[in-house]
């Protein structure tokens, strides 16, 4: 969609925003490039998103950066993934740390090699105090895969006699899932013109607003998010009920 510059009396910023963030390949595709050098450029796009986020006044900025599907791509594309989010928790955790960011990751760490889980344990290990913006990234991240894990430990618990399954309610699921600690985004954005949120914060997600937005991900900047937010605030969240 074709977002208005922002030209909005200053208000409260949404206080979760999640970002889909698409892209990369497209983006390197249409330069001649490799693949990776999307994804190399994606991520010198998080730090962007990070520090516009912070500077706008968000609490909780949530990143897809890497989809339980994901798994699926060639090996190749997978090994270098990964290979950029090792570069990514040594290289810029301090940083993060510095600027009062906390870092959290959700999703399957089984997954992941013992060396990431390492690095995403000392991440959060180091971060856990900081009072700034919550930074979540999602890796190995799957909406089904998220609500399915609540339930089978809910289920757990009834089985065990420590839950009646009466008691088991909107709330109580919630507090089951990877996001239990975090309020549900009040925005998510996708870029690169792809409409629709592909298995990300299904549960979280009921009464977010989308916005999809043309830019490809390692050219989504500042002045984006921006027009993001001023379109967030010309929505009317109603919640289910009817107008005032």
């Amino acid at each position: 969609m074709d977002l208005q510059p922002l030209r909005v009396e200053p208000q409260e910023p949404p206080r979760h925003v999640a970002i889909i963030m698409d892209g990369n390949g497209r983006w390197a595709k249409a330069r001649g490039l490799p693949r990776v050098a999307g994804h190399r450029r994606g991520v010198e796009a998080v730090r962007v998103a990070v520090r516009a986020a912070a500077g706008l006044g968000i609490d909780y900025l949530t990143l897809f950066g890497f989809s339980s599907e994901n798994w699926r791509r060639p090996t190749g594309e997978v090994r270098d993934l990964m290979g950029l989010l090792r570069l990514y928790l040594r290289g810029e955790v301090a940083g993060l740390h510095r600027d009062g960011v906390r870092m959290r990751i959700i999703g399957d760490r089984d997954r992941l090699d013992p060396d990431i889980v390492a690095l995403i344990g000392d991440a959060e290990k180091l971060t856990a105090g900081n009072t700034g913006l919550t930074l979540t990234v999602a890796l190995s991240y799957g909406g089904r895969l998220e609500i399915v894990r609540a339930a089978r430990q809910l289920a757990e618990e009834v089985a065990a006699g420590r839950l009646l399954a009466g008691d088991i309610d909107e709330h109580r699921f919630a507090a089951n899932l990877f996001t239990s600690d975090i309020p549900d985004p009040d925005l998510i954005i996708r870029t690169s013109g792809e409409k629709r949120i592909s298995n990300f914060l299904l549960w979280q997600a009921a009464y977010s607003e989308l916005i999809f937005v043309e830019t490809l991900w390692p050219d989504f900047g500042r002045e984006d998010l921006e027009r993001a937010v001023g379109e967030f605030h010309r929505r009317e969240r109603r919640y289910g009920a009817v107008p005032g």
